[in-house]
């Protein structure tokens, strides 16, 4: 079964530096029926202007994901790490028993735009813990493991039972994914359009995957994406 989130159907929250979509529920937007979908608890898809960003910040017990889909992204948190983040860049923090950070858009010109992804750990209290990681080589018509709960493939190692992808395709181009006994999908389209198992999804869409055993995706004009697989 596959039930689409359609991108004009997310929240919003337009503050002028920044303009973010909620695909699910998040600060002042909230909606019952958008709460998350397994573990996986915020999809936000940010462009923040140039000079500008998030000044420092608590957060406890989330496994933090960041996309940079283009533009840079400084970052700086209380474990002592500075870093930027360019575009195809993976960053992972474990909040565990509590981090502070900063997000600004490192160019004083150009916006940044990136996704902000929380996933539920497994257990809480956790060590913090960052990890850092560029995919901008992700090759055409393929999937490239991200982030996994045991690290492998030199993907960057979460603390959760979530396999992360990136999924470009191009023209015309394929890719299949097949899911285990008990596992959920879910595939948040960031550029282009896509075809799933003929439902067609265009960009800021996503979708929610129950009871299929493999996935099979299409993009007549090209596709830029992430597909997570959940227990």
């Amino acid at each position: 079964m596959i039930k689409i989130r359609k991108s004009k159907d997310r929240g919003r929250a337009n503050h002028g530096w920044l303009d973010s979509y909620h695909t699910f529920s998040f600060a002042d937007y909230y909606d019952p029926e958008q709460t998350g979908f397994r573990s996986l608890r915020v999809i936000n898809e940010d462009r923040v202007q140039g000079g500008q960003g998030f000044g420092t910040h608590p957060h406890r017990d989330f496994e933090i994901i960041s996309y940079v889909v283009s533009g840079a992204l400084k970052h700086q948190d209380s474990m002592g790490h500075v870093a930027v983040m360019k575009a195809g860049e993976v960053q992972r923090i474990s909040a565990g028993t509590g981090i502070a950070h900063s997000e600004y858009n490192n160019a004083p010109i150009e916006p940044v735009h990136f996704l902000q992804i929380w996933l539920q750990p497994f257990r809480k209290g956790l060590p913090p813990g960052y990890a850092q990681q560029s995919f901008a080589n992700a090759p055409l018509n393929a999937l490239t493991l991200v982030c996994s709960p045991d690290g492998g493939n030199q993907s960057i190692q979460i603390n959760q039972d979530v396999h992360l992808f990136i999924g470009k395709l191009a023209a015309k181009g394929t890719a299949r994914h097949s899911l285990g006994d008990q596992r959920h999908a879910w595939i948040q389209l960031i550029e282009g359009d896509l075809e799933l198992d003929g439902e067609n999804l265009l960009a800021g869409d996503g979708a929610a995957v129950d009871n299929e055993t493999e996935l099979k995706l299409a993009s007549p004009k090209g596709a830029h994406f992430l597909l997570f697989d959940l227990n």
